[in-house]
């Protein structure tokens, strides 16, 4: 403690920024920079200096400014932004200035000329929520301002702002429907707020930005985008917008978080394309919309040679990613909620964060939490799905206690599932997969896996698991195919060791014993406790006359499944063939493996 003072005081606090202004500086940085700095020197700074405020501090695009008044920052900020209306009247559209004000009256903390403390942040948060030309002001500013000024406030209700504690009231300045200087305002009755969230994820996708100056390029972004909205359109965990509302804020220089209380949606993908000769670079990048942070971003090139081509890879690419980061995201928003709040999806959600920490210590968790979803909500298909696979994993991984039971309950919620929903595309791979594997009806589940590819073409696990049932009908080449298809779309799964282990079947199957050997370590190496990648490479070191490799395999395959036996596999393994068993028995014989 050094025993210094702190300065205080109460003040008003304004804070300002620009709408859009990564896009603007993206479309023309030296005009955006050239046309901010006429607009301060015109506009915003003589605002400030005719009502008494004292700019603190400036950023690229904004602007922290402090009065002794409410009054005074409130009438600085409607006549800066009435000045800026008129003059964005004269420029195109993707060349405007649009501002973000907000205006709280609290406690600040002086330090030089520089000032901090929840007045600040209360200020800032608020011009967060404010729409592009507009200004909003806390409850704290409003009472001081009332029958004060002649601007119409609309009352938005409690607002939760980021960082902040306790939600704050909020108003929202009607600057096109002033009253009467001589009048006494009155705040309007109507609540302004966001649409209500669906209870899944949402998402809008916007037009991309041709960056190109060519108008070719325009028709090729849009068909882009159209291409991502409808492959997006297939997942039914999805909430999409649909193309004709994404497009009303093309050629517009959009706030993220306006766009997402104007359109419902927690999510906003936006992008850019750039032409150079003749090659083309999307762009994208994944926004929460509630926070504005930056969930994924990433860049594709290609040539325009084949232009449908092209946006068929890129839709595929850019819909492949970010599937999984919404999942992700939404877990991560899920486990944040407080027990007594949460729907049947948030229980799905949670129950999936336990069952991807692939550990036997929270597994059991995954089941009990779903249980729980389908109480709230018993005609809930993909959860029940999820609780055949997890039935599934648990037999696979040998963490079960009595393996007939268990595969028995795993059968019955699978077909439950599809009772329940034969249109879901997750519901049909999930539940294809657990009939092929422990129902041991193999052309049954296939056709369930093949449904929900042909309903979506971009499920990466359908994929995986198709090839995994292809390997089991002695398909091999057509695994092979599906498998890597699947880790194409799917480069980040956290579950890719199942896939690396199913190609190292394949492979073994096909007397392939190095890339058998190859994947099985693959496999084993991301996930230890993956025993049919162990039993593949103990097989393929063994056939391949690696007997001490094959051993050293087997042990490691005990560790993880004590039990583990010749016997046991021709028990419950689903190969149809009769070659393929045996090429995996003499393999597992070769390596001294208990019968």
């Amino acid at each position: 403690m050094t025993g210094e003072r702190v300065e205080r005081r109460l003040a008003a606090v304004l804070a300002a920024d620009v709408a859009g202004y990564s896009r603007l500086m993206g479309n023309d940085e030296e005009g955006t920079l050239a046309r901010l700095k006429s607009v301060r020197k015109t506009f915003v700074d003589p605002a400030i200096a005719t009502h008494r405020g004292r700019i603190v501090k400036t950023t690229g695009d904004g602007v922290l400014v402090e009065f002794a008044s409410a009054v005074d920052a409130v009438r600085s900020s409607a006549d800066v932004q009435r000045k800026m209306s008129e003059y964005n009247r004269a420029l195109p559209q993707d060349q405007r200035i649009d501002l973000r004000i907000g205006i709280h009256i609290g406690d600040i903390i002086i330090d030089d000329s520089d000032i901090f403390g929840d007045g600040v942040n209360i200020a800032a948060r608020l011009e967060a929520i404010a729409e592009p030309g507009g200004v909003c002001i806390s409850d704290d500013a409003h009472r001081q301002i009332r029958g004060k000024v002649d601007i119409v406030f609309d009352d938005m209700g409690l607002q939760s702002l980021k960082n902040i504690a306790e939600p704050i009231r909020s108003w929202r300045a009607l600057l096109d429907g002033t009253a009467p200087s001589t009048s006494q305002p009155k705040a309007s009755s109507r609540p302004v707020g966001p649409l209500p969230l669906p209870d899944k994820p949402s998402i809008a996708v916007l037009p991309f930005q041709n960056m190109s100056g060519d108008a070719e390029q325009e028709y090729f972004a849009d068909g882009t985008v159209e291409d991502i909205i409808t492959a997006l359109s297939r997942f039914k965990s999805l909430f999409v917008i649909a193309r004709n509302s994404s497009f009303t804020y093309k050629g517009k220089a959009v706030d993220i978080k306006q766009v997402g209380r104007e359109l419902g949606v927690r999510y906003v993908l936006e992008g850019s394309v750039r032409r150079a000769g003749g090659r083309v670079r999307i762009t994208g990048q994944l926004v929460d919309a509630a926070t504005g942070a930056h969930i994924w971003a990433d860049k594709f090139d290609g040539s325009l040679g084949d232009v449908f081509g092209l946006q068929d890879q890129i839709a595929t690419h850019v819909v492949t990613t970010i599937a999984p980061q919404l999942e992700r995201a939404e877990v991560e928003r899920a486990k944040r909620k407080a027990p007594e709040d949460l729907a049947a999806y948030d229980h799905y959600l949670r129950g999936l964060a336990a069952f991807h920490h692939n550990a036997r210590p929270t597994y059991a968790d995954a089941k009990r939490i779903w249980l729980t979803a389908v109480e709230v909500q018993p005609d809930y298909a993909l959860v029940w799905a999820q609780l055949a696979l997890w039935h599934y994993r648990l037999v696979s991984y040998g963490w079960g206690v009595d393996r007939d039971r268990e595969t028995e309950e795993g059968i019955k919620f699978a077909r439950h599932a599809i009772s329940l929903d034969r249109t879901d595309p997750d519901v049909l791979a999930r539940a294809g997969y657990v009939i092929a594997g422990m129902d041991h009806a193999l052309q049954e589940g296939m056709s369930h896996l093949d449904e929900a590819i042909g309903l979506n073409a971009n499920l990466a696990v359908g994929w995986t698991w198709g090839g995994h049932v292809k390997s089991f009908l002695g398909e091999h080449d057509a695994a092979i195919e599906r498998l890597l298809h699947a880790m194409r779309l799917n480069p980040g799964d956290i579950f890719r060791h199942v896939t690396m282990g199913a190609l190292s079947h394949a492979f073994l199957f096909k007397r392939q014993y190095d890339e058998a050997t190859r994947w099985g370590e693959e496999a084993t190496r991301d996930t230890p406790l993956w025993n049919p990648g162990w039993r593949s490479l103990v097989a393929s070191h063994a056939l391949a006359g690696r007997l001490g490799a094959a051993q050293a395999a087997a042990i490691h395959l005990l560790d993880v499944e004590a039990d583990a036996s010749i016997s046991k596999f021709l028990r419950y393994t689903p190969f149809s063939k009769h070659e393929d068993r045996q090429i995996m028995v003499e393999g597992l014989r070769l390596a001294q493996l208990p019968e």
